[in-house]
């Protein structure tokens, strides 16, 4: 009777623990399906955080993620590395596998799929032509893939090493990924190597290889090889002759109707992928590589503990955005084919999306991790000779705008993140603003440097010179406070100088009732009120140039316009290291609420477009935090939500979803300043777990849809009247309380939030 009593005490101790650990486990609420209608363009196959691996469905091969949401497309097969939320031309796809029965000696099969289930570490879908039910999880380099078939008489499944996103008919394409070669080989009845080879995308990057190594949980009974259209039975390898090449792989009367893959993937050699799967995956528990996924980012998302009053919906959100903020840069240390340093990443993509809240979010819940990717970036400065602003297959570009790796590593020294070389970080930094790239300007470095540093501008001698200008002002900021902090006085006082260089620009014009704007100026300084549109026809044509002008992309090329992706009215107000002196230029604080009401009620503003994520916080910097929270919480609850359709353009590797997390909260950073502008949060509760141990609480007292203002505040117990915060403040741990109420005070009204021409220089 003991013995039972004590059975049934430990039954229930351990439903108990169970039900406990499963309350706290926040991975549940990730959706990756948020994104993957409309623009999102996010990847809903299984990942781990920063994971080289990402196997997924491919349904629309000039899809960025290779997914598509109507279930009317066919399935083209399950490939092993993904991008996620990127526009442009699509990268990777590579390595395809698809289950199937019948039509054995076809080499192309697709079908229709239902049942989609995606969860963090976990896709599913059935097969509809065949009855298959297919599963994927991945660990950081192995993809695991498990098929159920409906019985285990006759059966079979490709490997394409052939298969990639991107492909069109016209050769050299521009951003379409072209094909180089292929290699496969059948080592045994149970396991297959190859690789394939690829160039361009969405970088117009040089080639790059993935290799794989796939291995059977049983043996396939019978085998073909092929390479291009022909198919050869029992030719174990097809080596590579710049021709598509893979295998047919046959399972006659198998033991289960359930067959598991395992395939490592190495930019290495096949040698290297076999390694990570003995590495990572040295047993066939499918179950156990999830679990250990999902926990992987339990350990990281749970750093961020919001109150348990909050909506499963906003739940969704707040922890989804966090997830897919993670999935890129991918680590692929010890993956590099052209050097051996360490920490390596790949995939930046691109760094103007993600420095402005990407790079800081990581920084707040992982800075060790954030470090990693910095040396990382530093490493590619050092071997490839230039910073990265975009990098994908181990290639750099494209450049958008400005160097903004500067912004990135300035964001972290003023953070105080250990571990980074910084003496070195200065080096290429400098190298950006003083080296011009050559020939490829989109690869990296500064397009148009010698017109900046001669000029004080960039003219229109140069595509997208409008935001190249600002985004170098920006940049060269950001080397000034490195370079105070290192001591090296010199370059303080001359890229300080520089970061007013957007004054050239700034022409006092009007527009829709206000003044002054960043517009077009030629080589000689005069003002550009026509651009010249590309020869259609042979005939010239030009377009009067105004701030609301958008020249690109049927007047010139998309990369050719003065601006890049936004209009003046959104790019003027693009001086994150001095919105007061913008202030100034645009008539004063009334003038400039007036300004900001417009872009926002005309609708100039773009929600789902990086060059101004800043902007809707402005207020601050004329005495009215409060209208800041309630235009950002307008623009969320219009744009953002949990369903498929919920993020409002590409995620950009997670730029539009790590904007949306910081609001949430209520903090939103000034990326390469070390404080965070303070707006109504959407939790009554927020405490970061950092990693130095201490804990760091935003309570919300009061909050409720009426009691929607911050009237007061205190931190650590202190009357608190500054409507920002440093970062300094949060890493020491402790609470900052906001009081809410229904009505606005004056509460952080007093001292404005930093500004080059009002502040001291940290």
């Amino acid at each position: 009777m003991k013995q039972l009593l004590s059975a049934a005490l430990l039954l229930g101790t351990s439903l108990i623990a169970s039900c406990t650990h499963a309350e706290k486990n926040n991975y549940q609420y990730i959706d990756p399906f948020i994104g993957s209608e409309g623009e999102g363009n996010v990847f809903v196959g299984p990942s781990a955080p920063f994971g080289m691996v990402k196997p997924g469905p491919d349904i629309d091969i000039g899809s960025n993620s290779g997914y598509s949401p109507n279930l009317n497309k066919p399935l083209h097969g399950f490939s092993q590395v993904h991008v996620s939320g990127t526009g442009g031309g699509p990268k990777y796809g590579n390595i395809s596998v698809m289950p199937y029965s019948g039509e054995f000696e076809k080499i192309e099969q697709t079908s229709l799929r239902q049942n989609e289930v995606a969860k963090a570490g976990y896709y599913s879908a059935d097969l509809t032509k065949w009855k298959i039910k297919a599963e994927l999880t991945a660990s950081d380099r192995v993809a695991f893939h498990q098929y159920t078939f409906k019985d285990a008489v006759s059966n079979a499944i490709k490997i394409d090493g052939g298969f990639f996103l991107g492909e069109t008919p016209v050769p050299d394409a521009r951003e379409a990924q072209q094909f180089v070669g292929s290699e496969v080989h059948v080592l045994s009845s149970t396991q297959v190597e190859g690789y394939s080879r690829i160039r361009g995308g969405w970088n117009n990057g040089a080639a790059y290889t993935v290799y794989y190594y796939a291995e059977f949980d049983q043996p396939f009974t019978d085998y073909s090889t092929f390479k291009g259209k022909n198919i050869s039975p029992k030719s174990d390898q097809q080596y590579d002759s710049a021709e598509k090449t893979g295998a047919l792989l046959f399972f006659n009367q198998h033991d289960n109707k359930k067959i598991k893959v395992k395939i490592g993937i190495s930019f290495v050699s096949s040698a290297k992928a076999k390694h990570n799967v003995e590495n990572e995956v040295p047993h066939w528990n499918f179950n156990q590589v999830l679990a250990q996924t999902q926990q992987k980012w339990e350990k990281l998302i749970s750093r961020i503990e919001i109150d348990s009053s909050a909506t499963q919906s906003q739940k969704t959100m707040f922890y989804t955005a966090l997830y897919h903020t993670m999935l890129m840069p991918v680590n692929r240390t010890g993956e590099n084919p052209l050097w051996t340093a360490a920490p390596y990443y790949d995939d930046f993509y691109a760094i103007w999306d993600t420095f402005r809240t990407s790079s800081p979010l990581i920084t707040l819940i992982s800075p060790s991790r954030q470090a990693e990717i910095i040396n990382a970036m530093i490493n590619i400065y050092k071997y490839d000779g230039y910073l990265p602003d975009a990098r994908s297959g181990n290639s750099n570009g494209r450049t958008q705008g400005g160097s903004n790796a500067a912004i990135v590593i300035t964001d972290a020294y003023v953070k105080d993140v250990p571990g980074v070389n910084y003496h070195a970080a200065l080096k290429g930094m400098i190298k950006d603003a003083t080296v011009p790239p050559g020939d490829n300007e989109e690869k990296h470095g500064r397009g148009g440097l010698v017109d900046y540093n001669n000029l004080g501008y960039v003219s229109t001698d140069y595509v997208r010179s409008g935001n190249r200008t600002l985004e170098y002002a920006y940049n060269d900021y950001a080397i000034a406070v490195l370079a105070k902090g290192l001591g090296r006085m010199g370059e303080y006082y001359r890229y300080l100088a520089q970061s007013d260089n957007w004054k050239n620009l700034w022409r006092d014009i009007s527009d829709n009732g206000s003044q002054g704007f960043i517009m077009p100026r030629d080589s000689s300084g005069q003002w550009v009120d026509k651009i010249q549109c590309d020869v259609s026809d042979g005939r010239f044509a030009s377009i009067d140039y105004h701030p609301l002008a958008q020249d690109w992309p049927n007047c010139v090329c998309w990369w050719c316009g003065f601006f890049y992706e936004a209009s003046s009215w959104e790019y003027s107000l693009y001086v994150p290291h001095d919105i007061a002196a913008v202030i100034e230029k645009s008539g004063g604080d009334k003038a400039f609420e007036k300004r900001l009401n417009t872009l926002f009620d005309k609708s100039l503003y773009n929600v789902g477009n990086e060059p101004s994520f800043l902007s809707p916080t402005l207020y601050h910097w004329i005495a009215r935090p409060d209208l800041s929270s309630k235009r950002i919480h307008k623009i969320i609850d219009k744009n953002y939500n949990s369903t498929r359709a919920g993020i409002p353009g590409n995620d950009d590797s997670g730029a539009m979803s790590s904007w949306l997390a910081f609001h949430m909260m209520g903090i939103f950073p000034n990326a390469g300043q070390a404080y965070y502008l303070l707006n109504t949060p959407y939790f009554k509760r927020v405490t970061l777990h950092q990693e130095n141990g201490k804990s760091f609480t935003i309570e919300a007292k009061n909050l409720s849809d009426k009691n929607n203002f911050i009237v007061s505040a205190e931190l650590n117990g202190k009357p608190y009247n500054l409507s920002w915060i440093e970062h300094k403040e949060i890493i020491k741990g402790g609470k900052l309380t906001l009081t809410m109420g229904s009505q606005a005070t004056d509460w952080g009204s007093k001292i404005r939030p930093p500004s080059k021409s009002t502040s001291t220089l940290p």
